[in-house]
């Protein structure tokens, strides 16, 4: 077993001055290796912290020229009191870096911060990441000429050894060279490798669970997505720090780093940037209007008709695999200008996951901007508008009534039908008006669906003009379906008033002892059948033995129900 330094707490030594000053200056110094391992010189963060541990230095020099501080493995101590405490032994912790390589005593000297805390900081980086094959920190420390730092450390190959001291740039009776000192055994004791032999070990180190419990936190941790945090910790200083310089720094870092995430199809965390840009754009304090809406544009590139293209394009040729979270939450944060690039791309779309896709991201934009989804449904591209008037059918939109009257009047076959359903799906009493206005329209397949919509829609203002079409020459000479339909729809809305009008087409003669056509006849027993009240029975029964076999059958079929 190593030797180490044993501190004799029970016989302390009264410190010159006050142990919160040391300690101030420990955590400002911890501070600074901190910062020193995540931020780049030029960042402000990495600025702030050595302004500060700089700083803390000035008191202790108001009180002493010099320092010494005590290493062990948790903490570190001045005059026995722990001023820096870290109880994890992991490369992280500053006292155990030290400990772990031999390192017992630090000296800092007046001047120290300005001339070689960096070098020093460099170092302790170095000997975090360092491999088994790398030198360890205090060979790092032996090779550079430090002026204001001592140290002394402790031969771990030796057991019961004094702690030989080493004071750059002072005179001592003797330096050997690592290489006539350290043998074959030291380098493996002074390397940054933690030997399982230093400490009490037990045949079976850890129980199944504890292993199945590291192995469960170990997997977690590297299972982690680490760049949300990045985004977070990026706005966060793009919050805190007021300098032009630096929000604009932050925002060019920003706009790569969506694009990189775009093209890494890494879509959530693009969402993520986008949402908490604009957060920020609404929440930093002292921000100019170019500044919140640089972040803003960010929504905005994805929102462009070019950009939106060409990762649709890459998504098409893409097996997506449901559930896609991530895709949805990015579609999710597109502006209104994106709904007709996606109602384009769900009417071309080969690829069903990702039209299903389209389809939930389309109804939620269309649902929040009604407005621009009114104006695509008379757009000049026929998928977009024909896509618009779906959406707005199914959103059951009242505010695209309007819209679709004109695109019953004018619009395509293709396109009226599809704004008839729609005005259908809509049901509002202004739809159902203009479907009335289409009952006389030249096209026989919009009169047949608007009779239809009205019927089912039990919408009996509509009887009249169903009515009035029944009376006319054109309708006798239609096809059977569309008699069908509007004697259904007329059954089906006009109850017992509308039986003398149809026991009059079903029984009556008309002169010279004329009757109606069979097939028309046929289609008013039905009508009958449908109001099915007992003055409609009375007229059907006239008809069950009418020499028409059409009506005939038609009758009883009406009859039985």
């Amino acid at each position: 077993m190593t030797s180490q330094i044993v501190l004799d707490t029970d016989e302390l030594v009264e410190p010159p001055f006050p142990v919160s000053l040391v300690s101030e200056l420990m955590r400002a110094f911890a501070k600074a290796v901190r910062a020193y391992q995540l931020y780049l010189p030029n960042n402000p963060m990495h600025a702030r912290a050595m302004d500060a541990v700089k700083a803390a230095f000035a008191p202790v020099w108001a009180e002493a020229d010099s320092i010494t501080i005590q290493v062990t493995e948790s903490d570190l101590r001045w005059f026995g009191r722990v001023v820096l405490e870290e109880e994890e032994r992991t490369s992280d912790s500053i006292p155990w870096l030290f400990f772990k390589d031999g390192v017992r005593e630090l000296g800092f000297r007046r001047g120290f911060e300005d001339a070689e805390m960096l070098i020093l900081l460099m170092l302790m980086q170095r000997a975090r990441l360092a491999s088994a094959e790398d030198d360890d920190l205090l060979t790092l420390l032996w090779e550079h000429d430090f002026t204001s730092l001592q140290y002394k450390y402790m031969d771990l190959a030796m057991e019961n050894g004094s702690p030989l001291e080493s004071v750059r740039g002072e005179e001592i009776e003797k330096i050997v060279a690592p290489g006539d000192v350290e043998t074959e055994a030291q380098l493996v004791a002074s390397s940054s490798i933690t030997r399982m032999d230093d400490y009490d070990s037990t045949l079976y180190f850890l129980d199944e669970s504890e292993i199945d419990y590291l192995r469960d936190e170990i997997r977690q941790d590297f299972g982690t997505d680490l760049r949300p945090q990045v985004v977070a910790s990026l706005l966060d200083t793009y919050e805190q720090e007021t300098d032009p310089a630096v929000r604009e720094e932050i925002a060019e870092i920003l706009d790569g780093f969506f694009l990189l995430m775009l093209s890494l199809t890494q879509f959530r965390t693009a969402a993520y940037l986008i949402r908490e840009a604009a957060i920020t754009a609404g929440r930093a304090s002292n921000i100019l209007l170019s500044q919140r809406q640089r972040l803003l544009e960010l929504s905005d590139r994805l929102s462009d008709k070019d950009a939106l293209e060409q990762l649709l394009h890459a998504l098409e040729e893409t097996p997506l695999r449901a559930p896609q979270d991530d895709l949805n939450e990015l579609l999710g944060q597109l502006k209104p200008q994106a709904l007709e690039t996606l109602l384009s791309w769900i009417g071309r779309t080969r690829n069903a996951e990702l039209r299903a896709l389209l389809e939930a991201a389309g109804s939620k934009l269309a649902a929040a901007q009604t407005a621009e989804l009114v104006r695509l449904i008379a757009s000049p591209d026929e998928i977009v508008a024909f896509e618009a008037i779906r959406r707005a059918g199914a959103m059951r939109a009242s505010a695209a009534v309007s819209a679709l009257a004109g695109i019953i009047s004018f619009g395509a076959p293709e396109m009226r039908l599809a704004g008839v359903a729609a005005l259908s799906d809509i049901g509002s009493p202004g739809a159902l008006q203009v479907l009335e206005r289409s009952l006389h329209d030249d096209d026989i397949d919009i009169r047949i669906a608007a009779v239809k919509v009205l019927g089912s829609r039990n919408h009996r203002a509509g009887v009249k003009g169903i009515e009035s079409h029944m009376r006319t020459k054109p309708l006798r000479e239609s096809t059977l379906a569309e008699k069908m339909a509007f004697f259904e729809g007329y059954g089906l809305l006009s109850g017992d008033e509308g039986v003398p009008f149809l026991s009059e087409i079903l029984n009556s003669r008309g002169l010279l002892g004329r009757r109606e056509d069979g097939e028309f006849r046929a289609c008013a027993a039905m009508a009958l059948g449908k109001i099915g009240t007992d003055a409609a029975m009375r007229a059907l029964q006239k008809a069950l033995a009418d020499r028409d076999v059409v009506v005939r059958n038609a009758a009883s079929r009406a009859v039985r129900g």
